[in-house]
């Protein structure tokens, strides 16, 4: 999928550099020079989401962006797994082989918090700054909430919504959104353009909406390393209009890690650095440690 040809070049216009795993190739744009920087995304979308931090950090750090597989311009072969455990395997891969050793910045969103974060648990000692944005790292046992609108999407009814409706991107995406005018129709496009057909989503989407019961006992092993992280520089960047992650599960960041710098974006939901992006470039180069400039020239 790296030429395809809906992709806009200008909003996203990195090459594209590819790492081959034995399930298929990820690619991952690679910009600027310094002290890494790693965003990774979540789900439904790619690491198009990332596209203003990469424009806005590329000139004082090395930012990294990858598209996990079955992603945006990642392979999408039919026999992989698509578990949040395959994808968290498949991104050990990738950090063993970019960054073998020395320290890093770690940016997490969505699905991509629970990924990369089990790569972080076990490199506790080689994070710089980790930047958490409404995410998880836990079972949702306790959540009532969470459990029933999983077993909403996870079940036979799921799969179907899936499939013939592309729930996640046409509905569950824009309801998440605070700031409804960020997602326009050529921002969503970048987005739908990726799983046009029934078959992608339901091996590429529907297999995390499941996951989402199915991989409590992934989600319980990290809950349970999570005193590692008690000692990592930590910012908590938070778009409170969240209808996916509101703020009981900012409370829950707090609760467990009270060292943590707090960002909270009133006026954004899942997406604030979709929703908000001069303001959230900001406030990495100030967790970052950069020297804050002005960023104004931030387009779609």
């Amino acid at each position: 999928m790296a030429d395809s040809p809906w992709l806009d070049r200008v909003a996203w216009p990195w090459a594209s550099r590819t790492l081959e795993t034995p399930e298929g190739a990820l690619r991952y744009v690679d910009e600027g020079e310094g002290a890494p920087v790693v965003l990774v995304h979540g789900t439904p979308t790619w690491s198009f989401e990332w596209r203003h931090v990469v424009a806005g950090l590329r000139d004082v750090r090395r930012v990294v962006a990858l598209d996990h597989l079955g992603f945006g311009l990642s392979d999408r072969p039919p026999g992989a797994s698509y578990t949040p455990e395959a994808h968290a395997a498949r991104f050990r891969t990738f950090m063993d082989t970019l960054f073998p050793d020395g320290p890093l910045s770690l940016v997490v969103h969505d699905f991509g918090g629970p990924i990369a974060l089990d790569w972080a648990l076990d490199h506790s000692d080689r994070i710089a700054h980790l930047v958490v944005v409404n995410t998880w790292m836990w079972p949702f046992d306790d959540d009532r909430v969470m459990r029933r609108r999983a077993a909403l999407v996870s079940g036979a009814v799921g799969r179907v919504l899936y499939r013939r409706l592309n729930v996640s991107q046409r509905l569950i995406m824009p309801s998440a959104y605070g700031n409804k005018r960020a997602l326009t129709r050529q921002i969503h496009r970048q987005y739908l353009s990726v799983f046009a057909d029934a078959d992608s989503r339901e091996l590429v989407l529907f297999a995390l909406a499941k996951s989402l019961v199915g991989s409590s006992a992934f989600y319980s092993a990290l809950w349970d390393r999570r005193g590692r992280l008690r000692a990592v520089p930590m910012t908590l960047v938070w778009g409170v209009k969240d209808s996916a992650f509101g703020v009981s599960a900012l409370d829950r960041w707090t609760r467990t890690f009270p060292h943590a710098r707090v960002v909270r974006f009133e006026g954004s939901g899942h997406w604030p650095h979709e929703e908000e992006p001069q303001h959230f470039v900001e406030t990495l180069r100030a967790g970052l440690g950069v020297i804050v400039n002005p960023y104004a020239a931030i387009g779609s």
